[in-house]
């Protein structure tokens, strides 16, 4: 057995189990992130999984806010283990589902201080945070709280888009202007940003050029095709270094032929083989936190879209400091 930063061993039954399939059929049960205990708070935990049902930072097609709803109910699915890479993730943090955000449906810039204000308390608490979007306004919020604490972070965005945008309908808080917003803010850390899947038509031909201005590594879906990301992720690796890390992984990075339950689908994208690469090449890094945003239940009534997302939040876990893996 192995661990990344954990010097000592604790006995499993100290921490929170999923319910297993044999205790209880998949279809029943509570239905919470993998299963699992819930409570109110961050208190004790190492990393809590958070939903944020706000969908009305959305240009497209609404119904993101159903998305944490459906990737908890999919991800019943998801065993406690990771037979890939080993990572036993609950045999070495105390992990719960600390619910929804209580945001304001009807007034976005009111939610953003809701979402900014209920982070800086579970991080208050030591908690990593992964969170269940949600359209993707919401990582700007919580961009700020994870900043507050760890000051400008490395970035590791997955999406077809670059959200960039400077304004959407004269509004600067939207799906598509968050990464900038965060970057005009001071919460990145423009060296130790790196864009992966971007892809699609767009306004200009220099529609990713600002991301290149501000230092982002930019690579397009195009650079991705036909390959395995394992030796990018090595380069990203050695970009991100010791420092802070957050993961923002917009479900539209994935090709609609793994990902259709989403408001603004791209052809081209990524396969599912490698959005597990790219999350799992994080492993090492200094993560404080991960998102998973843009399933809209809606266009997919399959629920694999969210079993897609709930497997890469899994995967943001396996990733995190402090999880053992078994030999």
């Amino acid at each position: 057995m192995t661990t990344d930063t954990k010097n000592k061993e604790q006995d499993v039954s100290d921490f929170n189990q999923p319910l297993g399939g044999n205790d209880m059929p998949r279809f029943g049960g509570p239905a919470t992130m993998m299963r699992l205990p819930t409570q109110e708070t961050a208190a004790g935990l190492d990393a809590a999984f958070i939903g944020i049902p706000l969908d009305i930072g959305t240009s497209n097609r609404p119904g993101a806010r159903l998305g944490p709803r459906q990737i908890r109910d999919e991800s019943r699915m998801l065993r406690p283990y990771n037979m890939a890479t080993r990572a036993a993730p609950f045999d070495s943090l105390q992990v719960a589902d600390i619910g929804d955000v209580p945001i304001n449906t009807f007034h976005l810039p009111k939610s953003m201080d809701i979402i900014s204000d209920f982070y800086d308390e579970v991080l208050a608490h030591g908690c990593v945070p992964l969170t269940l979007g949600g359209d993707h306004t919401v990582t700007l919020p919580v961009l700020r709280a994870i900043a507050k604490k760890h000051g400008p972070v490395g970035l590791i965005h997955i999406d077809a888009h670059a959200d960039v945008n400077d304004h959407m309908f004269g509004e600067p808080i939207a799906h598509g202007t968050p990464i900038r917003r965060a970057q005009e803010e001071g919460l990145l850390d423009s060296r130790r940003v790196v864009q992966i899947g971007l892809r699609g038509t767009g306004y200009s031909a220099e529609d990713f050029d600002w991301c290149r201005d501000q230092g982002f590594r930019v690579v397009t879906a195009e650079q991705c095709w036909h390959k395995s990301l394992e030796p990018l992720m090595a380069e990203v690796r050695e970009q991100m270094g010791d420092g802070p890390v957050y993961i923002t992984f917009d479900i539209d990075g994935l090709d609609p032929a793994f990902a259709p339950g989403t408001g603004t689908v791209e052809a081209g994208g990524l396969t599912m083989p490698q959005g597990m690469e790219i999350v799992r090449g994080a492993r090492g890094l200094n993560v404080v936190g991960g998102d998973l945003m843009e399933v809209a239940p809606p266009y997919d009534t399959s629920g694999n879209t969210a079993l897609m997302g709930a497997t890469l939040l899994y995967e943001m876990l396996c990733v995190l400091p402090g999880v053992m893996h078994r030999d």
